[in-house]
């Protein structure tokens, strides 16, 4: 049975979810390779960039990842020389991740293939449906899902 068979399949939420952020995710994925990024060290990169640098827990907070995951992300970013993970210069017990010189070079030798990606999206998918897409996203993410316990 195909999932277009499955009602459930076809009614849950969070399978639709999974299976665009993959789709989308591998196209981006595809026009970033030359640059030797894929698409999550790319936004961890950018956000490094855009807001200098910051603690772990809050760099996993700002790209809704859990920790783990992101401590995965950065290894091979660090080993490259693109991030640098220290002490936090307000307080020396805190660490935090900053990019490099290294690191901001290479994000913007990926940003040609970033640029591809999203004006190949907004004229497959519609630059004013990709626009209303990611609002309805944004929602989402800021939305309170949060799980209660049974009865």
């Amino acid at each position: 049975m195909s999932v277009a068979d499955d009602p459930t399949a076809r009614e849950c939420n969070c399978l639709a979810i999974r299976q665009a952020a993959r789709h989308v995710t591998q196209f981006y994925d595809q026009l970033l390779a030359q640059s030797g990024l894929r698409a999550t060290q790319f936004a961890i990169l950018g956000r490094l960039q855009r807001n200098g640098p910051l603690p772990i827990n809050t760099l996993a907070a700002a790209l809704v990842l859990d920790r783990t995951t992101l401590g995965r992300n950065i290894l091979p970013l660090e080993r490259d020389g693109l991030i640098e993970i220290g002490a936090s210069s307000a307080d020396r017990r805190r660490r935090e991740v900053r990019l490099t010189a290294a690191g901001a070079a290479r994000l913007r030798a990926a940003q040609q293939g970033w640029n591809e990606a999203q004006q190949r999206f907004n004229e497959v998918f519609g630059a004013e449906r990709a626009a209303a897409l990611r609002d309805l996203l944004r929602e989402v993410t800021a939305s309170d899902f949060t799980a209660t316990a049974g009865p």
